[in-house]
């Protein structure tokens, strides 16, 4: 029976939890997700967790931080002026923001804070200094 290999290209479901239990992104309610693994498209760990699964094989696997999408980096917080903001926005900590960088490419931004005058936005992606918890499901191996 054939096994998940490096560079591979396969269909898997999966269902992403933090330890909580908490369920942050499934793909059992669509198409499975099909990735070319050795990419980069997958968080270190998630890829690991693949290799030497058969087709129709499931299993559970806890992904340490280090390995999905590290420690919060306290670089990429910011304080920005209110007056910054659209006039009609009324920041709330967790609301999600985009903006542009330097470049003109959009970022995403989670407000983290809400002072008198100014707010302090995350840049960290959402999942960052968290260890994750992923049901995986080989589909096919293409």
């Amino acid at each position: 029976m054939s096994k998940v290999k490096e560079n591979d290209t396969v269909k898997v479901h999966y269902t992403g939890k933090l330890t909580t239990g908490q369920v942050f992104d499934s793909s059992l309610e669509r198409e499975p997700m099909e990735v070319a693994l050795g990419q980069g498209q997958l968080i270190p760990g998630f890829e690991k967790g693949l290799i030497d699964m058969a087709v129709n094989e499931k299993k559970t696997i806890t992904i340490d931080k280090e390995d999905a999408y590290g420690e919060v980096n306290e670089a990429l917080f910011q304080k920005i002026s209110k007056s910054q903001l659209p006039e009609d926005l009324k920041p709330e900590v967790g609301m999600g923001l985009v903006g542009s960088n330097a470049q003109g490419q959009e970022q995403q931004f989670r407000v983290a804070k809400v002072e008198e005058e100014d707010i302090i936005i995350d840049a960290n992606h959402p999942l960052a200094g968290q260890d994750l918890v992923f049901d995986l499901e080989v589909v096919e191996i293409l």
